[in-house]
């Protein structure tokens, strides 16, 4: 028998385009649901992460933003951060491990990453602020590692390190990028190093770049928690109108997690992004100043217009211009905190300070990140500190472990004694163990000694 040409699956009657009907399949596959399923089925599994990355992002694209397809693209981008983190953390068990980094010693009380494309001019900005001779060149690529040097500023010493350039791509591995932006999150805070004399997509191709490895440049944690619990089903409260984020959203990200028994409470005004941040618990946020290099090569006009910018600064290592304006802005938005210590009846010590940023410790400024930052063992023998400062109403003020501290305060820690410690470890309260021992007194002993001393 003759049969008539056949169309293809997925295909349509009237031309080439693809079906995103339930009954048509892939050509080749059994898998149903036209292009819409082919897709999916395409950025499922199988090929390299690289490669399923990519079918995610292309999905992304040409899917249409509206509410009926939220809740699937809000799946897509928890699935696309589950690969980019396995793409940037690796499983040991396999054949290539991680990728080794940058082996930098970290040394002084803060650090700072230059971080910008090749020939933008940080290398001369290393040897300007810290007269570290770092290698130079009219070519691209002079720097192929980690060079580091020092900042001396009110007493405090800075650490800078010159990172290689880096490139579009550079989240996926190209050009040593993910080692260069890896050693970015140990900074406290990133100088994007940008040339004003090119095109000014620089400064967002970079965020892009650092967003996709886990950096988020002048941001803070979203006000979101999320609690796992045992049973229950997932429990969503939200305090404030939310405009770009619901409940089936919520719902799509967690099923991707595996979490189903959660309870989520949302207080400010979030978008998807920000939630599977959240989940995912690893993403560096700490302060970023973009540095225009080379004002001096284009109009005073475009120079006044830049450093009216948001978080940017204006310089020129080969003119000497607005360094040391530079050196002064990293350190206001560092907001560091100096504390300095005292012994038992001598003069404070303000040669060596206890340096607390945003970013050590536990990232808080209290009389706890203090200790911890000191030595950590000195947090079992802790029994209160006495503050000279203003952030104490009175001097000397005994605090607890919660007070908040101010720059240049001067603090003294006050030690437990012998009987106190053992106090904190048992529990036990004078009277209720025999003399001598950790031996427990009956109720009836001791219901008879306080008859005693009653009729006494």
């Amino acid at each position: 028998p003759t049969f008539g040409p056949r169309r293809a699956a997925g295909g349509s009657a009237a031309g080439g385009m693809a079906s995103f009907t339930k009954t048509s399949a892939k050509a080749g596959s059994n898998v149903g649901g036209g292009g819409w399923a082919a897709a999916k089925h395409s950025s499922g599994g199988g090929g390299g992460i690289l490669e399923r990355i990519k079918n995610i992002e292309l999905e992304m694209a040409r899917t249409q933003k509206n509410k009926a397809t939220t809740t699937h693209l809000g799946s897509l981008k928890a699935k696309l951060c589950q690969l980019r983190r396995e793409l940037l953390e690796p499983s040991t068990a396999g054949a290539g491990g991680k990728q080794p980094g940058f082996e930098v010693q970290k040394m002084g009380d803060a650090r700072i990453g230059l971080v910008g494309f090749p020939s933008v001019g940080k290398s001369s900005l290393l040897t300007a602020l810290t007269g570290v001779k770092s290698e130079a060149a009219a070519y691209e690529f002079t720097t192929l590692t980690c060079i580091p040097g020092i900042i001396y500023h009110n007493g405090v010493r800075i650490q800078l390190l010159d990172l290689p350039g880096i490139i579009v791509g550079a989240s996926a591995g190209r050009g040593r990028g993910r080692q260069v932006i890896s050693t970015a999150k140990s900074c406290d805070i990133i100088l994007m190093v940008i040339d004003p004399t090119k095109d000014d997509a620089q400064k967002d191709m970079l965020t892009k770049e650092l967003e996709n490895i886990g950096i988020r440049l002048n941001r803070r944690p979203p006000d979101v928690s999320v609690t796992k619990t045992t049973g229950g089903g997932l429990k969503f409260n939200a305090t404030v109108p939310l405009t770009h984020f619901d409940r089936d959203q919520c719902a799509s990200v967690l099923t991707q997690y595996r979490m189903f028994n959660v309870d989520v409470v949302i207080r400010e005004d979030c978008t998807v992004d920000d939630f599977i941040d959240v989940i995912d618990g690893n993403r560096k946020y700490c302060k970023c100043l973009y540095v225009y290099n080379k004002i001096d090569m284009i109009n005073i006009e475009e120079c006044d217009r830049l450093a009216r910018l948001p978080m940017s600064v204006v310089v020129s290592v080969n003119a000497k211009l607005n360094l040391d304006y530079l050196v002064s802005r990293v350190w206001d938005e560092m907001q560091v905190v100096r504390v300095y210590t005292k012994k038992k009846g001598a003069f404070p010590d303000f040669s060596d300070p206890i340096v607390i940023t945003p970013q050590r410790g536990n990232k808080q400024t209290t009389v706890e990140n203090a200790v911890l930052l000191l030595h950590k063992s000195m947090m079992e023998e802790f029994k209160c500190a006495m503050i000279w400062g203003s952030s104490v109403k009175m001097a000397p003020a005994i605090c607890g472990l919660k007070h908040q501290l101010n720059d240049e305060d001067v603090i003294q820690i006050q030690k437990m004694t012998q009987a106190e410690k053992v106090r904190a470890v048992t529990g036990k309260k004078t009277g209720t163990t025999v003399a001598g021992s950790n031996i427990k007194m009956d109720a009836k002993t001791l219901k008879e000694r306080k008859d005693k001393t009653l009729r006494s």
